[in-house]
């Protein structure tokens, strides 16, 4: 059966670990006759988008590897920092969406209150202005930080303190539900919600069901 479509997920840093962990963790979304997932570094941006700097530096990157992807039927973000979102839809009439906002939604969907899995701290500053903006404050639990940078992130290794901070989340801050607040995280999920028994929202996955969505229910 001929694919119904083209959903392109954009990395915004350069780190092609993190795309190729990207591709892996949305494997469950790629169905026979389905749109087709291709996920994509953008060479252009840092090795992490960890600071402001960073997310002001791929915008425009951003917004040009969107007005040439023409044949892409919606595209994803995949930094939990949504950079260029704004810039990018203004760029095309494709739907564009953003993991932040998505994981956001999604996690809205499943519980009452929701904690975020920041990298670090500058992070959760960014991430907090973000929901602000969106008028969800009240359903926060909280937003803890790892130490960690985007690449450390993604190892195996990282998984005894995400878990940690993850807990903390859940038993201080009363989470019923966690978004993980970086792209680079996305292989620890499953694992994760097996451990705490509560919904854990990759943020890139869920945009990209709602991509998927958009994409099969077009007019």
């Amino acid at each position: 059966m001929a694919s119904t479509g083209r959903i392109l997920v954009i990395n915004p840093n350069s780190n092609q670990d993190v795309t190729d962990g990207l591709s892996q963790a949305l494997e469950p979304l790629r169905v026979a006759g389905g749109p087709a997932i291709e996920c994509v570094t953008l060479t252009e941006g840092p090795i992490g988008v960890e600071t402001q700097e960073h997310v002001e530096q791929v915008t425009l990157p951003l917004r040009r590897l969107v007005e040439r992807s023409d044949n892409a039927d919606a595209f994803v973000i995949a930094c939990y920092s949504d950079p260029g979102l704004h810039v990018c839809r203004e760029a095309t009439h494709k739907p564009v969406f953003g993991i932040q906002e998505s994981g956001i939604l999604a996690a809205l969907a499943r519980a009452d209150r929701f904690g975020v899995v920041a990298l670090g701290q500058k992070s959760i500053a960014r991430h907090l202005r973000y929901i602000r903006q969106m008028g969800v404050e009240a359903r926060l639990a909280g937003e803890r930080p790892l130490g960690l940078s985007v690449a450390e992130s993604e190892h195996a290794s990282s998984f005894p303190r995400i878990l940690e901070v993850a807990k903390a989340l859940r038993d201080q801050d009363g989470a019923d539900v966690l978004i993980l607040g970086c792209a680079g995280m996305a292989g620890h999920r499953p694992r994760l919600e097996a451990e705490l028994k509560i919904p854990v929202i990759d943020p890139t996955q869920a945009a990209t069901a709602q991509a998927l969505g958009a994409v099969l229910l077009r007019a």
